[in-house]
């Protein structure tokens, strides 16, 4: 186990304006939350699974990703890109800075989408999901909040059992 390093508890935005700024600020804090508890692990630390299932701090890094890309760019931009793996196996060639450097890059472009996004009920360009169906900026914005901070409570308990660090 290496030495704990504590993170401290950091609370809930203060945003309560406009719809918009407030489900972005929250998606942004638990993306914050997710990348926090992957900084500053080593490569066999974060590629370390915590449960049988195989799931680690970086492969969740990994699939967040894939989930910005997949629901900002691909469902409501229409931009036309490889439809991304949600998986969270890790290659050879990720690291700490490549998955975090790369989470990094789908969020700022995500963020531009959605500040060019004037209203909400603007529909995805494709359908998506499990569903198949066309769903609004609105409804992406909430599902990604949710996926994000269902695994930032996941990738706080690997980080936990890991070096014993807790904290958003």
């Amino acid at each position: 186990m290496t030495e704990t390093q504590q993170r401290g508890d950091i609370g809930p935005p203060d945003s309560d304006s406009d719809e918009k700024s407030t489900l972005l600020a929250f998606l942004n804090y638990v993306r914050e939350a997710v990348a926090g508890k992957a900084r500053c692990l080593d490569d066999r630390q974060g590629r370390t699974p915590g449960v049988p299932s195989g799931t680690s701090v970086f492969g969740l890094v990994k699939h967040l990703t894939a989930a910005e890309l997949y629901w900002f760019h691909w469902a409501f931009e229409g931009v036309d890109v490889e439809h991304p793996d949600f998986g969270m196996d890790l290659s050879e060639g990720d690291s700490a800075d490549s998955l975090l450097a790369a989470y990094g890059s789908a969020i700022e472009r995500s963020n531009e989408i959605i500040e060019r996004c004037s209203d909400l009920s603007h529909p995805c360009a494709r359908a998506a999901g499990k569903a198949g169906a066309v769903r609004s900026m609105r409804w992406v914005l909430v599902h990604m909040i949710e996926e994000t901070a269902r695994h930032a409570g996941h990738a706080d308990i690997l980080r936990e059992q890991t070096d014993g660090s807790i904290g958003r």
